[in-house]
């Protein structure tokens, strides 16, 4: 069983062709059968090879691996058409021999004169059939005229129908199709032509893509037929809207893959929430599933027809998830490339320095929707400035009373003291300043927070004081200032904005 993912390199992989490639993925690897990868990229004005460079990257990165593709290759190859013009003449000439393709020498101005004479009529637009009956003489004369020709189908008439495994029977009157162009008159091969050529030839069996493409299956079952050749089994899968539910777009925000890397999300949770997008679990409820899972569960028969509505929200949430349960040192390397960007650590980050940002990131975590939000969440545990501490009203509020300056000296006086600092010490002196200063609750850890971090909220103080002890050994761009350091500062700092 052979199935293919055939992205165009004319932009960034679309969040819905990276489902159609995950689902691609899923059922080959279920079916212990081979993933194509081809690059369909017979439009020479948009494709690019940035973007084919830049497809296979976000490919890559969503976890999904091919068995035959153009940097591989493979026995089926080459795997851009743009190297497949040769089969495509030849298929196009075996037509022509046999009546079934005709040469169409209409100009675009002709085309374009009886697109809107239909229009204006009341008809449904589409080619008239004009060059059908030309002799084989007068095509002759015109070709060796140099007069440009196209090659288009002779559909017969009759109905053209396949079973779609998603959305049952589909049946088409063929004169609703027109004679549409094979090759048009540069020689360049259209969608319809070229994808039928390479699918039939690479052994595909099952075609499983976006159900914008219902309305080219009819044109390609023709071909098949015309060719003597039996067509794969077809899965249209449903349209992503956004949360307003219109087509995906960019409108909506970022759409493609390549955003969602940037934002620092991690694959397993793209691939999660990806295959979520029309596709459930037999039991109906459970939304987490790890790749094995995923690669396991998968069929067509939980495929519903209905669209997609695609929730960043919920994307969020399992990325969450997923964050929480990464292995420490795996979500460390993740995030190292942001905190690089942000200049908080160097290029050549040391061992003991990725030990020390387990730490970071277990206190920040539950606050993040991804890692690029972490350097916004980290930034008071390199940069801090007592003056820009006092200078939000909020926090003047918390740090100015007496009360307040009674909590912070003797918080200063017991860090002092202490032979080390870590979360069971800070514990049991913030015990012993309660009882000394007779305050609890807010009254209490509101002043030391805002003495400590500079913020009137953020992660639980006792998981920050061993960040900033072990992060003052460190040799960091951005040196961590140390607990004892941060509240003698905030102290003198106070005393300096008093009356």
């Amino acid at each position: 069983m052979r199935v293919r993912f055939a992205p165009s390199p004319t932009g960034q992989l679309h969040v819905g062709n990276a489902r159609t490639a995950l689902f691609n993925w899923l059922f080959a690897r279920g079916q212990n059968g081979v993933f194509v990868l081809r690059i369909e990229d017979t439009d020479p004005q948009r494709s690019q090879a940035e973007f084919e460079r830049q497809l296979l990257e976000d490919i890559r990165w969503l976890g999904l691996d091919w068995d035959e593709g153009p940097d591989i290759g493979g026995a089926a190859g080459p795997y851009r058409q743009s190297e497949r013009g040769e089969l495509y003449r030849k298929y196009a000439q075996e037509l022509l021999e046999k009546g079934d393709a005709y040469h169409c020498f209409c100009t675009p101005e002709e085309l374009e004169a009886e697109r809107k004479t239909a229009l204006a009529e009341g008809r449904r637009p589409g080619y008239s059939g004009k060059c059908r009956a030309l002799s084989v003489d007068e095509v002759t004369q015109r070709m060796q005229s140099g007069q440009p020709a196209a090659v288009r189908l002779r559909i017969p008439q009759g109905e053209l129908a396949f079973d779609d495994m998603v959305h049952g029977r589909k049946r088409f009157a063929s004169d609703t199709q027109g004679d549409f162009v094979l090759l048009r008159s540069e020689g360049l091969p259209t969608y319809n032509f070229a994808v039928v050529v390479d699918d039939h030839l690479m052994k595909i069996a099952h075609v499983i893509r976006g159900d914008d493409h219902i309305s080219n299956t009819p044109r390609q079952i023709a071909l098949y037929q015309a060719l003597g050749w039996t067509p794969p089994r077809f899965a249209h899968l449903s349209t992503i809207l956004g949360p307003d539910r219109t087509r995906l777009s960019k409108r909506h925000g970022g759409t493609s893959v390549d955003y969602f890397r940037e934002l620092g999300l991690l694959p397993e949770a793209m691939t999660n929430y990806l295959a979520l997008l029309g596709w459930s679990a037999a039991d109906g409820v459970s939304e987490i599933f790890p790749r094995r899972e995923l690669t396991a569960q998968f069929s067509f028969s939980n495929i519903t027809k209905s669209p997609a509505v695609f929730d960043t929200q919920k994307l969020f949430w399992l990325n969450r998830h997923y964050m929480k349960e990464s292995p420490r040192e795996e979500l460390v390397e993740r995030a190292l490339p942001v905190l690089r960007k942000a200049g908080f650590v160097d290029a050549e980050t040391s061992p003991e320095a990725k030990q020390w940002l387990r730490g970071v990131l277990d206190a920040v975590l539950k606050n993040l929707n991804h890692l690029s939000e972490l350097p916004a969440h980290v930034r008071f545990i390199f940069h801090y400035e007592s003056g820009a501490a006092l200078a939000a009203e909020e926090n003047r509020a918390v740090a100015e009373s007496e009360a307040a300056r009674q909590v912070v000296a003797a918080l200063v006086r017991r860090v002092g003291d202490a032979d080390k600092l870590d979360s069971e010490t800070f514990r049991k002196i913030m015990g012993e300043v309660k009882k000394e200063t007779a305050q609890k609750g807010k009254n209490l850890f509101h002043p030391i927070r805002v003495a400590l971090t500079g913020q009137t909220s953020g992660p639980e103080l006792d998981k920050l004081i061993p960040v900033f002890e072990q992060g003052s050994k460190l040799p960091l761009p951005c040196p961590v200032k140390s607990s004892l350091q941060r509240l003698k500062e905030f102290q003198q700092a106070v005393l300096k904005s008093s009356p």
